[in-house]
């Protein structure tokens, strides 16, 4: 067997068995060259009767492919970027809402500025430019909010936003520049506004909704009845997502989008608050419409229950931009520990759902991570050459390729930046080679990863086929003189340069050696 990881607390390793019987027993021969013991599922022993082994080792009693988790095909290539709608770019002032700040004045909670999908889609070609090829959308259906996440009208886009046709022209633009669309649907919560929630609050209890929601007490003598929401939020009630008519409702919702607009997939909201049977039905719908769409969870945590092939294909990546925050930005932990931490969450999943994890340094719900860097740019472009780097699809925060910073919400919801005069010119040029560099690598496109650190550097290494690719970051803030390899088997490695600057990339790979010092 080999070691493929280490964290904090355990050594991982594997042995790849091919076989063409799905049924497989087994069972672990451990040995110091002295004394043998055994562990199978009775424990830990000494001797193994072969005469009743299937009492005793691990199955799989047999595999059934309809169960093995299959992911879209194109996860593996895919590079996404996240657009905030309202605050991207406003391409029809005509559809403004009533009152609009001045584009690029610091946000406040209830601010609006006039973004759209029209503003989307004349900035097609800056996104062709950048080379990403994944658009993620946080929801544009109609609500009062300027975030739109306590929808009014599942079946409406907001008229600030445009409506339907336009919605399906910057799907098929997009397309046809090779950018993929995913929109976000929030199913754990409606708005206070949603008609059939304003129906129970005047029909109470009598009311052909009152199971579409949890409602917990209703008056009787007059007054609001309370009910259950989302957090602390009242203008959010939460969904009965248990409930058959309100399933139908929303799933016939979701098969309308999906066939009208030819979308790519979801990103839901909060979809660690909805019953598992509600994700296990809504990826059938899904994949049964479309097979090669992406279903991506927002679970901040680990999210294994949800990552068994029957639910979501990914999650966002929250551990790992915790990780990034606590390394790159703030200093809180080694690169020993940073390796650690990240080799045990890939340990949680499978190689399905690594490979489709939405991996992201921030977040309209979070700080800015070039603020959390103190804006310090050389450690935002290691953390940037890490994320690429990475097994699983990286996703940019629109604005932070041209250096945008922010606090939490609302700070981090600024408007985006379009007087290039402004513009960080090398941070962009830098976040267009990173990019194009990884789309050029299989290994960081389809290989298998390891990680690791010596003294106080970073290594990450993929393989795919004969194909073999090394990330080496210094996050020490001093230079390092380095051999390579260092005590691992990477022989293949024909690096010109073994002196990393106090912030350095050393990446070679086909003898090919892409280095930067920042």
């Amino acid at each position: 067997m080999e070691k493929i990881a280490t964290d904090r607390y355990f050594d991982y390793y594997q042995y790849n068995y091919a076989t063409d019987d799905p049924r497989l027993g087994y069972y672990f021969l451990i040995s110091d060259g002295e004394a043998t013991l055994v562990y199978s599922e009775s424990g830990v022993t000494e001797a193994f009767n072969d005469q009743y082994a299937y009492f005793h080792y691990f199955q799989y009693p047999f595999i059934n492919p309809i169960d093995v988790h299959t992911v879209p095909s194109w996860v593996h290539e895919a590079i996404f970027y996240q657009i905030f709608v309202e605050r991207f770019y406003n391409g029809d002032p005509g559809n403004d809402p009533g009152s609009v700040s001045p584009w690029g004045e610091l946000p406040k909670p209830k601010s609006f500025f006039g973004g759209d999908l029209q503003g989307i889609l004349e900035k097609l070609d800056y996104l062709k430019e950048l080379g990403i090829n994944g658009l993620y959308l946080t929801p544009i259906f109609e609500s009062p909010s300027n975030h739109k996440y306590d929808t009014t009208d599942y079946r409406k886009v907001d008229p600030a936003f445009g409506d339907k046709d336009l919605l399906c022209k910057l799907i098929k633009q997009a397309h046809e520049n090779g950018i993929r669309v995913i929109l976000d649907g929030v199913f754990n919560h409606s708005g206070y506004f949603f008609a059939p929630f304003q129906d129970v609050l005047k029909n109470g209890g009598h009311s052909q909704y009152a199971g579409w929601f949890h409602f917990t007490e209703f008056p009787e003598h007059g007054g609001e009845p309370k009910y259950r929401c989302f957090g602390t939020s009242p203008n959010m009630p939460k969904l009965n997502t248990s409930n058959p008519q309100l399933k139908k409702y929303l799933f016939d919702t979701v098969a309308y989008w999906m066939e009208e607009t030819g979308i790519d997939g979801w990103r839901l909201d909060v979809s660690d608050e909805i019953d598992h049977q509600f994700w296990r039905d809504f990826r059938q719908l899904v994949k049964g419409i479309n097979p090669e769409a992406v279903i991506i969870g927002e679970n901040w945590h680990n999210s294994y229950p949800w990552l068994m092939g029957d639910q979501f294909d990914g999650v966002m990546n929250y551990p790992v931009t915790k990780s990034c925050i606590q390394f790159f930005a703030s200093g809180e932990i080694s690169a020993e520990e940073f390796a650690e931490d990240l080799s045990g969450s890939l340990m949680w999943n499978s190689d399905q759902a690594n490979f489709s994890m939405l991996n992201l340094l921030d977040s309209h719900d979070t700080m800015r991570f070039l603020t959390w860097c103190r804006g310090d740019k050389k450690k935002l472009m290691l953390a940037i050459l890490f994320l690429f780097s990475y097994i699983g699809v990286p996703c940019t925060y629109y604005g932070t390729e041209i250096g945008m910073e922010g606090n939490g919400d609302p700070d981090s919801r600024r408007t985006f930046d379009w007087d290039e005069n402004r513009w960080d010119k090398d941070l962009l040029a830098f976040y267009q080679q990173i990019i194009s560099f990884r789309k050029s690598c299989k290994p960081l496109q389809y290989g298998n990863i390891k990680m690791w650190a010596d003294d106080g550097v970073f290594y990450l290494e993929r393989g795919y086929g004969d194909e073999k690719a090394l990330t080496v970051l210094n996050n020490t803030g001093e230079g390092k003189n380095i051999v390579l390899p260092v005590g691992k088997a990477i022989d293949w490695v024909s690096a010109e340069k073994t002196e990393l600057a106090e912030s350095g990339f050393l990446h070679p790979f086909g003898g090919f050696s892409f280095y930067y010092s920042i």
